[in-house]
């Protein structure tokens, strides 16, 4: 027989998803190839043409797999095959040959026509149901083709009534034998996955190995780029800056009035801001087709600037407190209510509230009365931003930190939107920022205070301090990522 080496030599290497509709085959292939573009389809028969699947990393394909088809006639092609005579390496090109002209066989050759030159196939069954004759005539049917081969029993939540009965009978059949829930693929169930088919032949060993490989790396350097796209959002947020001329001859009303147009206009910023920002995260994970539906009591599904917002999230009370007393200016908290929105000390004014008490004010206390509301530049012209109360900035953090372990916990198999429940807590999950020590809290000041500067004598100092907040926020994605994983209970 022709070795798995010479087969895949100076190729990507290609395996075969085969399995029945609704039983999880389509979610596996969709956490393997990290593709929610699969379809699945609860209707038999529906997917009549094999479709590839490639993954592919800086460009370069490294592998790729096939989506195909269920069995039509499994019994009739067993005995087929059963009767062959010929050389066992031409069973699946002779078999086609005698049956493609045949319609009741149309689906059972194109289920085998891509195994004549796969690497391996990957055989999907669901563990909440009984084996079926159909099932022990197809098992038999992969065995004959003489490729190696893994059985995945799709495992649906708590209905895993019959997987022993599945396994005893997959050792007949398989070189390796894992029990996988598609709706809680995360990406280490993904490497899992992988690793898995190393067992299958050790002439593929080295091949998925180099696949692994490149994949961890990419992992590493997606996490890498959500760090600095959460740095650049932050620092956007927090430097923004506009100046407005105040109408002439209508006195306090007039500035009032912008003051709240030039507020609004800052909270529409912020908001698209972090949208934007999530998206690119979103997209960077391979969540392309499919929304990862928030919590229905997320965090996140409350606006930056509500009230629940700015009680639940950032810094404790206590922490600030120390914060503003450590930090001076650079934590200052000068806040108010804007007219009916927290303008987060956009509107502050030099010399305004600075320190331990003013950096203390979290809801309660801004919604308590208006503070200080803008820095009038002169008799006709008015300034919003930057914002001066550090506070908005850890809000931010757990914001992002919220929507990034949402992301990475979102199985690229789940089809159930609206009836299963979210891999996150129903409950308003906490922030990350409260449990930070004063190493950490130091970083997020220098970085906070360095944005908020514009002299070019502080550029290095500026960008070093940059560079700082974005390896913290990088080591937390890590922390979160690995916690997912259960290898790590605290971040």
């Amino acid at each position: 027989m022709i070795s798995v080496v010479e087969t895949v030599k100076n190729r990507v290497p290609e395996f075969v998803i085969a399995g029945h509709p609704n039983e999880g085959k389509s979610s596996v292939l969709s956490t393997l190839a990290e593709d929610d573009s699969v379809r699945i389809s609860p209707v038999p028969g529906e997917t009549r043409e094999c479709r590839s699947f490639p993954v592919i990393i800086d460009g370069d394909e490294i592998i790729r797999f096939i989506d195909t088809p269920g069995f039509q006639n499994p019994r009739r092609t067993l005995q087929w095959m059963k009767s062959y005579a010929g050389p066992d390496t031409t069973i699946i090109p002779e078999f086609i040959k005698a049956h493609r002209d045949d319609p009741a066989f149309r689906d059972d050759c194109a289920l085998l026509s891509p195994m004549a030159n796969a690497a391996g196939i990957i055989f999907v069954v669901d563990g909440s149901r009984p084996i079926r004759a159909n099932d022990r005539a197809e098992m038999e049917i992969l065995r004959l083709t003489g490729k190696p081969r893994m059985a995945v029993i799709n495992s649906k939540q708590d209905e895993n009534a019959w997987i022993e009965s599945w396994q005893h009978e997959f050792r007949k059949h398989f070189n390796s034998i894992r029990v996988f829930n598609s709706c809680k693929a995360t990406y280490s169930r993904r490497i899992e996955l992988l690793e898995s088919l190393k067992s299958i032949d050790q002439d593929l060993a080295g091949t998925l190995d180099t696949v692994i490989r490149a994949i961890r790396k990419d992992w590493t350097a997606r996490r890498e780029h959500s760090a600095e796209i959460i740095t650049r959002l932050i620092r956007d947020i927090i430097t923004f800056q506009k100046e407005a001329e105040i109408p002439a001859g209508r006195g306090k009303t007039a500035e009032k009035a912008l003051r709240q147009k030039l507020l609004e206009e800052y909270q529409a910023f912020a908001r698209n801001a972090e949208q934007r920002a999530f998206k690119r995260i979103r997209n960077l994970y391979r969540h392309n087709v499919f929304n990862c539906t928030l919590p229905e009591h997320s965090i996140l599904q409350q606006d930056i600037f509500s009230k629940k917002t700015w009680e639940f999230l950032g810094l404790s009370r206590k922490q600030l407190i120390v914060a503003g007393a450590i930090g001076g200016a650079a934590a200052g908290a000068a806040v108010d209510l804007g007219h009916g929105g927290l303008s987060m000390g956009l509107f502050s004014a030099a010399g305004g509230i600075i320190g331990a008490t003013g950096t203390a004010l979290k809801a309660r206390d801004i919604l308590s009365g208006s503070r200080i509301l803008g820095i009038k530049l002169d008799r006709h012209r008015l300034r919003i931003g930057p914002a001066s109360n550090i506070q908005l900035l850890y809000i931010l953090i757990d914001r992002a930190l919220i929507y990034y372990r949402h992301i990475i916990t979102w199985a690229h198999g789940r089809r159930d939107y609206e009836n299963a429940p979210s891999p996150m807590s129903n409950t308003a999950e906490p922030g990350f920022t409260t449990g930070w020590d004063r190493s950490r809290q130091s970083i997020c000041e220098k970085f906070f205070d360095s944005i908020r500067k514009h002299s070019g004598e502080d550029k290095d100092h500026a960008a070093e301090a940059e560079r700082a907040f974005t390896r913290m926020i990088s080591e937390c994605l890590d922390k979160i990522s690995r916690e997912e994983d259960g290898e790590n209970q605290n971040l």
